[in-house]
């Protein structure tokens, strides 16, 4: 099998990516390891920028998102009690975000490439990836049977445990990594929502959320220890730890119901400089990962791929690789922006301090909290980051919202 683009992977990146260089006509042949039915029920990000919604709907895959999605104007942080709001309408541009599912998004687009006899293989494992020198190759099996995907250029959108960023020689790759002291227990209930925005808090027992996937399943996670399981945690256990850590002094109540998934997973920073390998280019989880407290993740990765689709849209039509050659620095600048600001939010709401429970780490804890949700300065640079920094990509109008630029 020939194409113009082999992309390895059908998370969001990829999805995106394959749709947007339809767009710009360019054929490009999708190889995903899982099934469907596994890809399409993954239940990862939950919430967009401003931008990334505004994308989807530009380019025609946004009409469920506007149906089902739950757009944000705010969020909601709570430490010794009190409540405070961060407004990103007010303070960031007019900007608003959406809560709308990864595994929704994912539907959305797959439905898409194959309204659009797009070609996507499910259950098309990648073997190896050679001749990135010359004419890329991917062995990859499906059905049964060894066969290989002919590429001019490969987009490795296949995570963090993929082949893609496997393939570069380690003397070759740069990365850094930063791995926490604690894990995360996410929950998904079917319970109504008990706010109609995004409620973080800061508990001296230990970082809890409360967000949203519908308007009948909330999404709830929790601040546990390394050496704690799934099994750890009794449904029982889940709901009395949620109701207080987010306790408040006021009149609010936590919706409880049946816990439809538990998931442990730990808590990393990971980027890898070396986004470009000759004709290979990682995008999204395959070349940098945040803990998900600043809901970058996903997010990014859209930012990725946009850069990307318009970099080869260049590369066939003008035979320039100008703009692909600058696909790394163009990331970069974005990714290390998205780090600095998930490391500070998990600093500022999680226990790092988590083995001994040192009163001064706490403290200082207490005195970012008050400066961040009571200086209007600092809650402005808050919420510009939780808005998200607006999307390079030619899809989008130039005057399109977005918050004020000083360079």
């Amino acid at each position: 099998m020939r194409t113009q683009v082999g992309i390895i992977g059908a998370g969001p990146s990829g999805l995106v990516l394959s749709h947007l260089l339809y767009l710009h006509g360019i054929d490009s042949v999708i190889l995903e390891a899982r099934s469907q039915a596994y890809v399409e029920a993954r239940m990862r990000a939950g919430v967009l920028d401003s931008d990334v919604s505004a994308l989807f709907r530009e380019i025609g895959v946004g009409e469920r998102m506007m149906k089902e999605g739950l757009p944000q104007e705010q969020m909601e942080i709570r430490f010794l009690g009190k409540r405070r709001f961060i407004n990103w309408r007010e303070l960031a541009g007019g900007r608003v975000n959406m809560v709308y599912g990864q595994q929704e998004v994912v539907k959305d687009f797959i439905h898409r490439r194959q309204q659009d006899n797009g070609k996507l293989f499910f259950e098309a494992q990648a073997l190896r990836i050679r001749d990135l020198d010359g004419r890329p190759v991917i062995e990859y099996i499906h059905e049964g049977q060894e066969k290989e995907l002919k590429c001019d250029l490969i987009a490795a959108c296949d995570g963090y445990h993929g082949i893609g960023r496997q393939t570069i020689p380690a003397d070759k790759l740069e990365a850094y990594e930063l791995n926490y002291s604690f894990a995360w227990l996410g929950i998904v209930a079917q319970a109504k929502p008990s706010s109609k925005w995004l409620v973080t808090s800061a508990h001296e027992r230990g970082y809890a959320m409360h967000s949203m996937r519908s308007p009948s399943i909330s999404r709830n996670y929790l601040q546990i220890p390394l050496t704690d399981t799934v099994d750890d945690w009794s449904d029982e256990r889940i709901w009395q730890e949620l109701q207080t850590r987010l306790e408040t002094n006021a009149d609010w109540k936590l919706e409880e119901g049946k816990i439809l998934e538990k998931t442990r997973f730990d808590i990393r920073s990971f980027v890898c400089h070396t986004m470009q390998y000759k004709k290979m280019f990682l995008a999204g989880d395959a070349a940098h990962m945040v803990p998900p407290t600043g809901g970058r993740g996903l997010n990014q990765a859209i930012a990725d791929v946009c850069i990307l689709a318009d970099g080869i849209a260049e590369y066939f039509r003008k035979s320039s690789i100008e703009y692909l050659e600058s696909y790394t620095q163009l990331c970069l600048q974005r990714v290390w922006h998205a780090q600095q600001f998930t490391w500070k939010m998990t600093s500022v709401l999680q226990r790092l301090d988590w083995d001994n429970k040192n009163a001064y780490h706490r403290q200082v804890q207490l005195a970012q909290l008050e400066y961040l949700t009571s200086n209007r300065a600092a809650a402005t640079s808050l919420a510009e980051c939780y808005a998200g920094t607006p999307l390079q990509t030619s899809f989008l109008p130039a005057d399109r919202p977005r918050y004020p630029q000083i360079c």
